[in-house]
Formats: structure tokens, C-alpha cells, sequence
């Protein structure tokens, strides 16, 4: 499905530096030393930036990466077998950019900007450099506007805001793309007009594939398609079998995209998946480039790397027009070993993380959010009132019954308060079970919550919790329509709501348990 032809890399490249006049930089020269496995050294253009577009025969463009004494290194994005030794170089004048604008949106493309879905052209004539320098603090304010995610879990404890960073981390197969995926999906909402009149600005979404199956970047998009989440997403893609300068520069042109979104005061999340593969590849590179290997072979400024990118994720002041770049990237672990270098990297550039693990994925716990060491950094201003008011005890709650539940184990000879807290405590995990796709509206994950915590359900055996969950929901929806209408306006959880909400539980208790 996804499949570029080289000649339509240097199409697009050629189409973003048409106009381009300064002449005495595109007539200086170089010659191609030694060319192999994607790197080619050359010989002269002693005036080449660094990132800057160079052009070899055959329709083969490079990126200007180590600016040494005597020759330069350059990455190849095409097919490496056409340029050869003795090769005539020539410069561009321009730094490695890609198109943006509105028209990117519900499109599949490469880092470079090439449309891979068969739709034709893209129609935009905007384009921007893929590297830019972070904004100053200056120019930035506090986070304190949700990003709902529709995910119980990671909204009531685990809150995300617009223009933080938030790490997912975990092993392979923990679910890491599917709370990404499913916090797309959730910005559904954002696009309605029933927003609007709440004063909800839409989110537009960036999802980057690295180093992953073009089968498995399918999948996504199928996916995003069928919940009508790609009318407002791109999906930017560098698969397993692109080079590897593509996968390295993949992330870049995400928040490239997402910040020409910021800067016109709009709304952007971008997903990085994973970051784990681009510093793979940037290994590669360098270590072609002959820049010597430090940490696990990493280059030294493997950290920079991803600082680099991270910090372009911001909520920028009230005179920059208030925009906002959410970034959610994901790190793959190695048996759950969080101390290795790009997880421990990675961890202290970003704004919390949610940690995913394998041994709760496979007891059903799903997502498998490990609550004690899952943490925001940004916290409850990252929440609307009503969220935060009754998330309070939520971690608390289920970081005793996780310290309790070991215990519990050796025998059943517990006191009272014991067994009240693994009773509460084991009706709050199935509560906070989600499927994929089953996103919730804030309004709702606030009921369901304070149903958790308030112990409302503390006498439901816990087999029945989901089901009785589901039923109250469309109970309370037709009997007490005013719960959820105050939550979603007011954003706070009134006395008289909370009445409202004991009263509902009450009453269908006893229908329930009837049935």
C-alpha cells in the first residue's frame, strides 16, 4: 500500500526549491570520496549548512550531517547504488524542509512530504524547515487545558494537558499504540459542534510511524478511518524498509506539522512511535559517519537528540495566540528494564510517563497502566474540577490495595479495614478495564469514578461491576439526564450532583440486584 518510487522524492524536493535565485549557491560543488550503506562523503562545498539539501545524479538528494575539516558526510534519501565515487555534488541552498497546511490533514506521506495513499497531490504551498529551534519560555504559559483521552485510567490519575509531554513506555505488545491511538480517537469529540458551544477547541492529530511494518501502519489507518478520526490526522510514516536517514528525520517533520497548527493558534497532538527506533537508526548513521559510540554505541548526543524534539511541544502565551503541541511519544522497553539509556533519557526530558506492563496486560488488566510508578508532572491542572475533586483517593485507593493484595495472599485471617480496602481496591481495578475504542466522555469518566471511590459499590461482587457500570450509565442517562448535563457545563461536581449521582446508584441497586 505504502510504496514510493525514488523519482517522486526528488520530485517533491525539486517542487519545494523551485524559486529558489542565490546561484552562487547552487553552482558550489563537491565530489563524492566514498559512498556506502546510505552515507556518501564528499569533497568540497566548503559554505554547506548543516541539515542542508544537497543534490547527487540520478535524481538522489542528501542532507548535509557532519561538517568536518576536510570532506563533508551526507545522508542519502534515495537508493544508494545510483551515486558513485568521483560523483558531482551540488548544493541547494536550502535546509531540509517539508510542506504543511490544512490540506496534510486525513493524508498518509512520507517525512518528506510525498503523499502515500494513492489520493494525489497535495495541494499546499507552504513549507517549513523539519529542525527549528524550541521557543523560550517567554513565549510559552503554565499548562492547565485538558487533553481528554477518554481513557478512565489515565484521565482520572494520570492526567495529560494541552502542550505537555507524556511518556509511554513499555515493553512490545503492552498496549502502548492502542492508548495512543485511542487518544486520537477521542479528539472525535473535539470537532463537534456541541464543543464549540462548550468552548472546546479542536485537536488536531500527527501519528508517526518509525521503523514499523507498512502492514501494521495500514492497520492504524484502517483503524483511524473506521472511528472517523482521519479527517483530522496525518499519518507520517518511515517503515522498516525506508533508509535510515528517513526514520531519523520522521519524528522532526511530525512536530514540524504539528507546530504550523500551534503557531496559528490551533490545537495539535503528535504521536511518536517510538523513539526507541529513530535513536536506533540515528546509531546507525553515526556510527557510519565514523562519530564515536559511547553508551550502548549510542552517540553522545543521542540525548539531544530527543531533547531537541521533545522541547517543541509547548502551550504558547495569550499574544502568540494561545496555541498548543501535545506530544505523546512511546519508548519500547526490554523486559520491562526502564534503567536502560534512551528509557531513562527519555523519562527525565518529559512531563511524566505512563508506565505499561506486561504482567497486568496478561492478567486482563487492560490498559495495563502500572499505577504506582506511572506519574503527570502537570497533575490536576491538567483536570477539569469535577476529575480532580473525585480522582483524589483514586491512587491512593489502589496503591494500598497493590501493597495490601500481597499480603492477602497468605492467608484470609484479615481484619475489617483490611478486607473494606482489598474490597474497594479490587472493585476499582475492574472499573478502570477498557476496551479499545470504548472511549468515555469526561462528564462520564467523573460518575464512574466517584462511583468507584465513594464506595457505591464496595457490596457489588466484583464480577459484576463492568456490567453494572454499562447499566447505570444508560439508567442515569434517561432518569437523571441533569448529572451528566451539570458535569459537562459547569465542569464541577456540585453537592447537589453528587446527591443526585448517590441517589441514581441507589435506586438501580436495587433494580440490579433484582434481576
Amino acid at each position: 500500500m505504502f510504496e514510493i518510487r525514488p523519482d517522486e522524492i526528488s520530485a517533491i524536493i525539486r517542487k519545494q526549491l523551485s524559486g529558489y535565485q542565490n546561484e552562487a549557491d547552487i553552482y558550489e560543488v563537491g565530489t563524492v570520496l566514498q559512498v556506502g550503506d546510505g552515507i556518501a562523503r564528499v569533497y568540497g562545498l566548503s559554505k554547506v549548512m548543516s541539515s542542508e539539501l544537497v543534490e547527487f545524479p540520478n535524481d538522489v538528494f542528501g542532507m548535509a550531517l557532519n561538517l568536518e575539516e576536510d570532506s563533508v558526510g551526507c545522508v542519502l534519501f534515495g537508493e544508494t547504488s545510483l551515486v558513485k565515487e568521483g560523483d558531482v555534488v551540488k548544493r541547494t541552498g536550502k535546509v531540509a524542509s517539508m510542506p504543511v497546511g490544512d490540506a496534510m490533514l486525513g493524508r498518509v506521506i512520507t517525512p518528506l512530504g510525498i503523499p502515500l495513499d494513492g489520493k494525489g497531490p497535495i495541494n499546499t504551498t507552504e513549507t517549513l524547515p523539519i529542525e527549528r529551534k524550541a521557543l523560550g519560555v517567554i513565549q510559552r504559559q503554565p499548562v492547565k487545558e485538558p487533553l481528554q483521552t477518554g481513557i478512565v485510567a489515565v484521565d482520572a490519575m494520570i492526567p495529560i494537558g494541552r502542550g505537555q509531554r507524556e511518556l509511554i513506555i513499555g515493553d512490545r505488545q503492552t498496549g502502548k499504540t492502542a492508548v495512543a491511538i485511542d487518544a486520537i480517537v477521542n479528539q472525535k469529540f473535539t470537532h463537534t459542534e456541541e464543543a464549540k458551544r462548550l468552548g472546546v477547541n479542536p485537536v488536531f492529530c500527527i501519528y508517526v510511524a518509525i521503523g514499523q511494518k507498512s502492514s501494521t501502519v495500514a492497520q492504524v489507518v484502517a483503524k483511524l478511518h473506521e472511528n472517523g478520526a482521519m479527517a483530522y490526522t496525518t499519518v507520517i510514516t518511515a517503515s522498516a524498509s525506508d533508509p535510515a536517514p528517513l526514520q531519523f528525520i520522521a519524528p522532526y517533520s511530525g512536530a514540524t506539522l504539528g507546530e504550523f497548527f500551534r503557531d496559528n493558534g490551533k490545537h495539535s497532538l503528535v504521536i511518536y512511535d517510538d523513539l526507541s527506533k529513530q535513536a536506533a537508526a540515528y546509531r546507525e548513521l553515526s556510527l557510519l559517519l565514523r562519530r564515536p559510540p559511547g553508551r550502548e554505541a549510542y552517540p553522545g548526543d543521542v540525548f539531544y537528540l530527543h531533547s531537541r524534539l521533545l522541547e517543541r511541544a509547548s502551550k504558547l502565551s495569550d499574544e502568540l495566540g494561545g496555541g498548543s503541541m501535545t506530544a505523546l511519544p512511546i519508548i519500547e522497553t526490554q523486559q520491562g528494564d526502564v534503567s536502560a539509556y534512551i528509557p531513562t533519557n527519555v523519562i527525565s526530558i518529559t512531563d511524566g510517563q505512563i508506565y505499561l506492563e506486561s504482567n497486568l496486560f496478561n492478567a486482563g488488566v487492560r490498559p495495563a497502566i502500572n499505577v504506582g510508578i506511572s506519574v503527570s508532572r502537570v497533575g490536576g491542572n491538567a483536570q477539569i474540577k469535577a476529575m480532580k475533586k473525585v480522582a483524589g483517593s483514586l491512587k491512593l485507593d489502589l496503591a494500598q490495595y497493590r501493597e495490601l493484595e500481597s499480603f492477602a495472599k497468605f492467608g484470609s485471617d484479615l481484619d475489617a479495614s483490611t478486607q473494606r480496602t482489598l474490597a474497594r481496591g479490587a472493585r476499582l481495578v475492574e472499573l478502570l478495564k477498557q476496551g479499545q475504542f470504548a472511549s468515555i466522555p469526561v462528564e462520564k469518566e467523573v460518575v464512574t469514578v466517584y462511583l468507584g471511590t465513594s464506595g457505591l459499590l464496595d457490596t457489588l461482587p466484583v464480577s459484576d461491576v463492568k456490567k453494572y457500570e454499562k447499566e447505570f450509565h444508560e439508567f442515569a442517562e434517561q432518569k437523571y439526564a441533569d448529572i451528566y448535563k451539570n458535569i459537562r457545563e459547569s465542569k464541577q461536581l456540585s453537592d447537589e450532583t453528587a446527591n443526585m449521582i448517590n441517589t441514581a446508584a441507589k435506586e438501580y441497586m436495587t433494580i440490579f440486584q433484582k434481576v
